[in-house]
C-alpha cells in the first residue's frame, strides 16, 4: 500500500486484532454461499488521483466481466481515510462486500479476524494457481504457514530517486550503491539550502517501511519466529539508528524533514532543493509537479555493502494492494471468477500500467510497458530483493509504537539533541513495553 495512505490508517486497524472469527457474518469455513449468483458488491481502494477517476478506468472492466460471465458487478471506491473503518464495521456487522481491496499490509491483522476467504490450493487453482504470483507478492497476503487471506493485485516497493542535475553539480557522476556512498555523496550535495536526502519523520508507516528494510540488513527482524517483539535486538536498534543518522549524524537531511508526513519531500525533490528520496512509484507525482522525465533518475534503494539486489541484500518491503473476499459473500463462485478475472494475464496489464504499479502476476510483468526505466527497478526489486512486513496479528500495532519512536527520535535529531545507541534502545524498549501491555 503506498505510504502516506498506510499511515492514515495505521491506527484503526489495531482495533482488528481484538475481533477473532467473526467470519464477516455467517460463515467461518470459507465456504460462503451461493444464493445471489448473478450479482457482486466490489469495495474498491481509491488507486487513482480521485475517487471519480477509478470510476471512469474501472466500470469498463466491470462491465467486461458482466459481459463474460453475466454477473453484474456494484463498485464502491471508497477512500483510504475510511477504508479500514468500514472494513471493521463490516467484520462486526456481517454487512459487509463480496470483494475488497485492502492494503498488503494489514494481511495478517485481518486475516486474524476470520472475515476473510483462506485462499488455499483449491481457491488458488481456481483462479489459475498460486505459481502465476510472484512469491514475495503471496508472502504478503497473511501469516507464514496459514493459507493467504486475499491475493495481490497491484504490487509496488521502494526504489532511490535521484536529480540528475543535482548529482551532476556536485560532480557526482552515479548513484549510490552502498549507504556509505550516499552518506559520502551527500555531504558533497548538502550545502547552500540544498540537502541530498529527503525523509518523512512524521510519517509512521513510511518510518517502519525505511527501518525493516535496515533491521533486514542488519540480519535483524522485529519479531521473533514466534511472532514476539524484538525490538531491542543489536540489529533494530542499529536500523533505526542509522536511519536517524542521516539527521542526526551526516547531516544530509534536513531538520525540517521530522515533521514531513504528507510526501512534502516528494516537493522538496520536484523543486530542486533535495537531490534524492526513498520512495513507491514517483514517476506520475514528479511530472505533476512539472518535472521531466530527463531530470531524474532511478536506481535500486542502496545495501550495506556489495550490489543492491543480489544474495541476502533485502532493500525494499514489499508494498502493494492485495483484493479479498469475505467469507459470508452470498456469490462465493462469482467472487471467485470476478478475482480470477482482475487478476487476469490482460487485466493485470491494464490496471497496472494505469495506475503507475507492478503486477504481481509474472507474466504479466513480460509487457514492454513495464520495462521503462524506473518500472524495471521496482519490478526486479520485488522480484529479487524485497521482503514483506511482519505478517503477524500485531503488525499494525508494530507500526503504530516503532513508526511512534522512530518520529520522536527525528524529532530529536532535528532539535539537535544527541542521538545514541543508548535513546535509541530506550525509545525502542518503551516500544516494545507498549506492545506486550
Amino acid at each position: 500500500m503506498r505510504t502516506i495512505r498506510a499511515a492514515a490508517a495505521v491506527t484503526v486497524i489495531s482495533a482488528l486484532v481484538a475481533i477473532s472469527g467473526c467470519g464477516g457474518g455467517s460463515s467461518t469455513d470459507g465456504s460462503g454461499s451461493n444464493e445471489s449468483p448473478k450479482t457482486l458488491t466490489y469495495w474498491a481502494s481509491n488507486q487513482g488521483p480521485n475517487i471519480e477517476a477509478d470510476k471512469k478506468i474501472l466500470t469498463p472492466e466491470l462491465k467486461k466481466f458482466e459481459k463474460e460471465t453475466g454477473i453484474k458487478v456494484k463498485l464502491e471506491v471508497i477512500p483510504w481515510s475510511d477504508l479500514l473503518n468500514r472494513i471493521l464495521a463490516a467484520t462486526s456487522s456481517g454487512q459487509g462486500p463480496d470483494v475488497l481491496n485492502i492494503g498488503n499490509t494489514w494481511s495478517a491483522s485481518l486475516q486474524a479476524t476470520g472475515a476473510l476467504l483462506p485462499w488455499d490450493q483449491k481457491n488458488f487453482d481456481a483462479i489459475g494457481g498460486r505459481d502465476r504470483f510472484v512469491d514475495s507478492a503471496v508472502a504478503s497476503a497473511g501469516a507464514e504457514g496459514k493459507d493467504p487471506a486475499a491475493v495481490p493485485l497491484y504490487s509496488l516497493a521502494y526504489a532511490l530517486y535521484y536529480n540528475k542535475k543535482m548529482f551532476a553539480d556536485a560532480g557526482i557522476s552515479q548513484p549510490p550503491a552502498t549507504w556509505d556512498q550516499l552518506v559520502a555523496d551527500g555531504k558533497k550535495i548538502s550545502k547552500g539550502g540544498k540537502w541530498a536526502l529527503g525523509a518523512e519523520g512524521g510519517n509512521l508507516a513510511n518510518n517502519i517501511h525505511q527501518v525493516f528494510v535496515l533491521a533486514k540488513q542488519h540480519n535483524a527482524d522485529f519479531f521473533d519466529s514466534a511472532g514476539k517483539p524484538t525490538f531491542t535486538s543489536d540489529g533494530a536498534v542499529a536500523a533505526v539508528k542509522q536511519y536517524v543518522d542521516f539527521m542526526a549524524k551526516d547531516k544530509i537531511v534536513a531538520p525540517g524533514n521530522a515533521e514531513y508526513a504528507q510526501n512534502q519531500s516528494l516537493q522538496d525533490f520536484a523543486r530542486g532543493k533535495t537531490a534524492m528520496v526513498l520512495w513507491q512509484a514517483a514517476a506520475s507525482t514528479f511530472a505533476a509537479q512539472g518535472m521531466k522525465p530527463a531530470d531524474w533518475g532511478v536506481a535500486p534503494v542502496p545495501v550495506q555493502q556489495g550490489t543492491p539486489g543480489t544474495g541476502a541484500n533485502t532493500n525494499s518491503m514489499v508494498a502493494g494492494i492485495n483484493i479479498a473476499v469475505f467469507n459470508n459473500t452470498k456469490n462465493v463462485d462469482g467472487a471467485k471468477k470476478f478475482v480470477k478475472f482482475m487478476t487476469s494475464d490482460a487485466e493485470q496489464k491494464l490496471l497496472n500500467k494505469t495506475y503507475g504499479s507492478i503486477p504481481p502476476v509474472t507474466a504479466a510483468q513480460q509487457d514492454p510497458a513495464f520495462a521503462a526505466p524506473d518500472l524495471k527497478v521496482l519490478r526486479d526489486t520485488l522480484s529479487t530483493s524485497a521482503a514483506p512486513l511482519p505478517q503477524v496479528p500485531t503488525e499494525s500495532q508494530f507500526e503504530t509504537t516503532v513508526g511512534t519512536a522512530v518520529k520522536e527520535l527525528w524529532a530529536d535529531a532535528a532539535a539537535g539533541r544527541p542521538v545514541t545507541t543508548a535513546s535509541v534502545k530506550e525509545r525502542l524498549n518503551k516500544a516494545q513495553q507498549q506492545m506486550q501491555q
